[in-house]
């Protein structure tokens, strides 16, 4: 199986999550908009198709004649496909459910800097985007973060499902990498309540697979155009 995975090709966005899947089991699949045929019109084409079951937004996953979309049903499908999720049906449920909490989180990081419409730049509602982050630093991030903190310290601390490797662990690598990103003064004292969380962020860090991916060229800047943005201004 070659799987095909479209996603805007100059950001990590919703996308990441999947693409780290992909890469930690080694899995072959084609990031078709940032081929050499592809770019955002390949993006486009794959929403505007001719098809009664039409994605809303990317990202989406084909797999032969399987179309699949949103970030946390994709990861549910590759899972199992993957060896990146349990065996058993109520250990996949727990371990999607862990994944749409997450759905959750990155939705609330990136109202950080569009709190009122995606459709307006960031500079149209500054003002509210630093009140917004407040709150989020404040209660929001903490929340989120001690509850899957305390999902590891249940579960032995060394992952959030089982005892190996499963495609949450991979996600909280990218949530807390990403809030690094954006909020590093922040979150040199939100990482003081977390040691589980950020000794698991190091341990996806340094593996193989994860490791070659994120020095070779698939792996895509942070920059201010994705879902965590820094905003020197915002980080408090």
């Amino acid at each position: 199986m070659v799987y095909e995975l479209y996603y805007w090709p100059s950001i990590q966005g919703r996308g990441e999550f999947v693409r780290l899947a992909l890469e930690e089991a080694g899995a072959k699949y084609v990031d078709v908009a940032r081929g050499d045929k592809g770019g955002r019109d390949s993006v486009s084409r794959v929403l505007d198709g001719a098809t009664k079951t039409p994605p809303f937004a990317p990202p989406v996953l084909k797999a032969g004649i399987i179309v699949v979309s949103h970030t946390a049903n994709i990861l549910q499908f590759l899972g199992p496909r993957l060896n990146l999720a349990p065996k058993s049906e109520a250990g996949r449920l727990w371990t999607h459910g862990l994944q749409l909490t997450m759905t959750d989180f990155v939705k609330e990081v990136h109202d950080t800097h569009h709190p009122i419409a995606t459709s307006l730049y960031y500079e149209d509602q500054k003002k509210e985007a630093l009140h917004y982050t407040g709150e989020f630093l404040k209660s929001r991030a903490p929340k989120y973060l001690r509850y899957f903190e305390d999902v590891l310290q249940r579960n032995g601390g060394k992952h959030l499902v089982g005892r190996s490797l499963t495609y949450p662990d991979l996600s909280l690598f990218q949530i807390v990498t990403g809030l690094r990103y954006a909020f590093p003064k922040a979150m040199k004292g939100l990482e003081k309540d977390i040691p589980l969380s950020v000794a698991l962020r190091n341990a996806v860090e340094k593996r193989p697979r994860i490791a070659a991916y994120l020095a070779s060229p698939r792996r895509i800047d942070f920059n201010e155009y994705g879902i965590f943005r820094h905003y020197p201004e915002l980080d408090r």
